[in-house]
């Protein structure tokens, strides 16, 4: 990161900021963050354990926040910011360096709002949005261009809408969400029923419900529910190219990477984390502290916290094909082993019965 105050920062301030010990010298200044291997004399980086291909010693940062256990490893000439969680404290020193801006003043007259919409006096709302009747905008929500709301769409306090969201009719965002560009929240969900060989349409009665601290990547749809909401608790981070289908539960504070699916009323709990590319099936469920590794098809629902993992892992491409042809026959081979045991057990006792 490169934008650069006025004046610099000083170790000092930095950690007074964060409430860490400090070695070295408190005058020394910084304007820039950096990665530890980038970062020069005027960065600031963090270092929170031993790393392949890492080696702190040779990194050239003026300031360095680390773990005590690591003071030994860092380079003589870089004063140190001693925290128990660097990666946690480089977030808010970041967040205090350069505090978040309003991406909006005001109200763009380009804007498009229902005359019974309802706006707090410092909601901020950019170019070509359009917000439908009876929606709620509270306090320092920041509405980004291009964005629509449906009606009666409800908006909580402090959360931006980043460029070209989409929110339709009825859904619920709580407070200090991001939601980034091209998020679409409320479409219909994957719902049809057969009716003498064609496809018919099953109504989407339900909402979407989101939680305060949401965070939802560019892209991700999350489908609004059948009957009941579809429902996204507190905390949870979404990445980017997720489709959360209807009736989806996520608990409190749990996260998936790019590129999921999570097929129609399943349920994630708490504190769960699903790896890039990941699918769920519908209607099974996930119990709190489940941890999925990416690329794995879950098929079953998991009732015991802990980690899983499904899938195939990579190999030359005349081994794989080897492999999978021999995956067919695990079956056929199955069967004759076990009847192979039978045969060696009744050679082996000769005189007893089956059982």
């Amino acid at each position: 990161m490169h934008r650069t105050p006025a004046e610099g920062f000083c170790a000092a301030d930095i950690a007074a900021q964060v409430g860490a010990t400090l070695i070295g010298a408190p005058d020394r200044c910084v304007d820039r963050v950096a990665s530890i291997t980038s970062a020069g004399a005027r960065d600031l980086a963090y270092f929170s354990g031993p790393r392949r291909g890492v080696n702190p010693k040779v990194c050239s940062a003026g300031i360095i926040v680390c773990r005590t256990q690591d003071t030994g490893l860092m380079p003589p000439q870089a004063t140190l910011i001693l925290v128990p969680n660097p990666q946690i404290a480089f977030i808010d020193i970041v967040a205090w360096m350069w505090p978040r801006q309003d991406a909006y003043l005001g109200i763009d007259r380009s804007a498009i709002i229902h005359p019974t919409a309802q706006l707090a006096e410092n909601v901020a709302v950019g170019p070509l949005v359009v917000i439908g009747a009876d929606c709620h905008i509270a306090a320092g929500a920041v509405i980004g261009s291009g964005s629509v709301l449906g009606q009666n769409v409800c908006i909580g306090v402090d959360t931006e809408l980043v460029a070209r969201v989409t929110v339709l009719d009825d859904c619920v965002i709580g407070a200090r969400c991001l939601i980034a560009p091209g998020v679409v929240i409320g479409s219909d969900g994957f719902g049809l029923a057969s009716d003498h060989g064609r496809w018919r349409r099953v109504p989407q009665l339900g909402r979407v419900i989101i939680g305060d601290d949401v965070d939802i990547g560019a892209n991700t749809t999350i489908d609004r529910g059948t009957l009941d909401d579809t429902r996204i608790a507190d905390g949870v981070k979404l990445d980017n190219l997720i489709q959360i289908a209807h009736n989806v539960e996520i608990g409190a504070h749990s996260a998936i990477a790019g590129c999921a699916g999570l097929a129609g009323s399943s349920i994630v709990g708490k504190h769960c984390t699903l790896g890039g590319g990941v699918g769920l099936a519908g209607h099974l469920t996930l119990a709190d502290g489940v941890h999925i590794t990416g690329m794995s098809m879950v098929t079953r629902s998991i009732h015991q916290p802990g980690v899983y993992s499904a899938g195939t892992p990579i190999d030359t491409n005349t081994r794989w094909h080897k492999n999978a042809a021999r995956f067919k026959q695990l079956d056929r081979i199955a069967h004759r082993v076990q009847a192979l045991e039978l045969r060696f057990n009744a050679a082996k006792n000769p005189d007893e019965e089956d059982v």
